[in-house]
Formats: structure tokens, sequence, C-alpha cells
């Protein structure tokens, strides 16, 4: 349904260290930096990061989050230690969470800027 989503940032630098790490664990790479933007994907891009004086203020209780596709519980696992080696911060361990599904398998981090960030693979091992 989506085309992409962009995303503001304050500081482009540690938001492409934050994204190279965490995004490469899952198999999507940068396929576009500029000096104010990146754009991640696979094939196309479909994450836009781009410089914001003014990006989305940090709210947990929002809702707001982005969740990308996983191919194995192994990158969900490389997803997270990825991300908090390159500056994010923990909101949740890998595991699975059942109560979205017998074979609901998820990590979430929060990164530099205070965006909720996951990565789920449904592969039952």
């Amino acid at each position: 349904m989506l085309d992409h989503v962009s995303i503001g940032v304050r500081d482009i630098a540690k938001s492409k260290a934050f994204y190279d790490a965490a995004l490469g664990a899952l198999g999507y790479r940068c396929l576009h930096a500029g000096a104010d933007s990146l754009g991640y994907g696979a094939e196309a891009v479909q994450l836009w990061v781009l410089v914001s004086d003014r990006p989305v203020e940090p709210d947990m209780q929002s809702g707001l989050h982005f969740c990308f596709a996983a191919p194995t519980r192994a990158s969900v696992d490389e997803f997270h230690a990825s991300a908090l080696a390159a500056g994010g911060r923990d909101n949740g361990a890998p595991g699975l969470r059942t109560d979205y599904g017998p074979d609901y398998y998820a990590g979430y981090v929060i990164d530099p800027d205070g965006y909720r960030v996951e990565a789920y693979s449904a592969a039952p091992h």
C-alpha cells in the first residue's frame, strides 16, 4: 500500500550510522546518500531520512512506530544488537510476541531522534 515513508532528523551522520547498521542487518541498504537526505531499501528507496529543523517530537504514547520486515529471527536479533551498537536505545529485546501471533518474533529500538523502530519476522524458527 505505501510506496515510501519520510522522516525528519536533526543529525544526518548519526542517522546514517544508525540506519546503515540496523537496516543492514535486515538486508536493506542506503541507496541514496546526499548531504541532507538518505534513502533506504532493498531495490528501491522506501525510507527517506531527511534533515529537518523540526523533526517529530518523540512521544512514546503516540503509537507511531516503523516496522521493517526481517527474513529470519536471527536477523531480528542482529538488527537489535546492531541498532544498539550504533546509538539506538532498547525498547524491547528480540523475542516471541505470542499475543500478536504464534510466530510473531520482533525486536524494538529507539533511533537517535526518538523514533520507535521494530524488526519483525514471521519465520517459524
